[in-house]
């Protein structure tokens, strides 16, 4: 299985939000960009794995700044750690508003870990990641230290 590089796998999604994505005030609902971002994460293994994808675990999940009607919103995705058969994905959300001066603000970040899986359903490896740049390398190496630290808890998380 060959190696794939970050940049081969990178996702872009953008969308302008609606009234009917958001509360009373016109603040868009939390649960509408998680969807947004999920479907960026995904998209981003499914390039690297080329296999059905699913959700793992979301962490670190953090609300920078409200987003509000009439926001382009985008999220960026990018590869971080490529293990047997799991990816963690980096997603950051930014938001402008076109009809200001402003540049886009960062609204969220999260990371997302995506399972690849087989034609049965179950989990399938993945091509190894070629990193590049010193970012990349570092990026891998945090990324390496949450897996194996999610992987170690797995057993000792409560379940109520």
């Amino acid at each position: 299985m060959e190696e794939k590089t970050v940049a081969q796998s990178r996702a872009i999604m953008s969308q302008v939000m609606l009234p009917s994505q958001a509360n009373p005030a016109g603040n868009v609902h939390g649960g509408e960009i998680m969807k947004m971002m999920d479907t960026t994460a995904s998209v981003t293994a499914a390039r690297h794995a080329r296999t059905n994808i699913v959700t793992a675990r979301v962490d670190e999940l953090i609300f920078h700044t409200p987003i509000f009607v009439g926001a382009l919103v985008t999220c960026r995705a990018k590869l971080i750690f490529v293990g047997r058969s799991s990816m963690e994905i980096s997603v950051t959300v930014s938001a402008e508003y076109l009809q200001e001066e402003k540049p886009p603000e960062i609204a969220l970040t999260a990371y997302f870990t995506m399972v690849s899986l087989d034609d049965h359903g179950f989990p399938s490896q993945v091509p190894r990641l070629k990193l590049s740049t010193p970012e990349e390398i570092e990026c891998f190496e945090t990324g390496k230290q949450r897996y194996l630290l999610h992987k170690g808890n797995k057993k000792s998380t409560p379940t109520c």
